[in-house]
């Protein structure tokens, strides 16, 4: 993923402290229970008499059921996940359809497992998710957000991971929150619909990967593009302002 420069710049010694074997405590741990036990959903949320189904939970700004939040989250933008303060992953939309290929895959065995235990040991992979656990916990820069899109040589499949810093009411750190998603059928939507093109910008000092690619002015297909349903040419509206981008 393409880091920001005040990410790249974080030493290495002091972000690889992160502890991802959990083996802490936050103030909402559930003990007694096995991180890796398939299970833990289950045995950890008898343990505190979580509640479930038609139970009501009273929210901020609301009051809705489990259900009615399963259900809204699981229809939500992108791919959401929670992981607590110790590095713990507690909490993932799972989507409506058991089918669909996750941009960033969890399944259910995996809740309650240590943010070791859920990425994969290969490459730089834990060391990089370990710099962004470091910079959100730490705030470092003032910065509480770490945006990365994922460059791969396609126009039209932007995926973008982006890390939130979530805070208690005092401003403690209390976990990360991240949303995955491809942002293209919007950024097509919202072209389509005001009838602007995305172009290069030839004063740009990034995204090379992108600039890379060649695109089809009769179809927009990108030559990297994964196969698509042949569409026809689209002429503008001039009622809409819709137009082939």
């Amino acid at each position: 993923m393409a880091e920001p420069k005040w990410l790249k710049d974080l030493k290495e010694e002091d972000y690889l402290k992160e502890d991802f074997d959990a083996t802490g405590k936050s103030r909402y741990t559930v003990d007694g229970i096995d991180k890796d036990d398939p299970d833990w959903l289950d045995k950890a949320a008898k343990k505190v008499n979580a509640a479930e189904g038609d139970d009501y939970v009273k929210l901020d700004a609301g009051l809705l059921t489990v259900n009615q939040i399963n259900w809204m989250l699981r229809r939500a933008f992108g791919e959401l996940t929670y992981v607590d303060d110790n590095n713990q992953f507690l909490w993932y939309n799972k989507p409506t359809d058991p089918n669909k290929k996750m941009l960033a895959g969890r399944t259910p065995d995996q809740v309650g497992d240590t943010m070791g235990a859920v990425h994969p040991d290969i490459r730089n992979v834990i060391p990089e998710a370990k710099k962004v656990i470091y910079a959100l916990r730490n705030k470092v820069g003032g910065h509480d957000e770490v945006k990365m899109p994922v460059p791969n040589g396609n126009r039209h499949k932007l995926i973008l991971h982006d890390y939130k810093r979530i805070e208690d009411e005092e401003g403690n750190y209390v976990g990360t929150y991240e949303w995955v998603q491809d942002i293209y059928p919007f950024v097509k939507y919202f072209c389509e619909t005001t009838g602007q093109k995305l172009v290069d910008d030839p004063d740009a000092t990034t995204g090379a990967t992108y600039k890379r690619d060649t695109i089809d002015t009769a179809t927009g297909a990108s030559k990297h593009e994964e196969p698509v349903e042949e569409k026809k040419e689209a002429k503008p509206d001039t009622n809409s302002g819709a137009s082939e981008y």
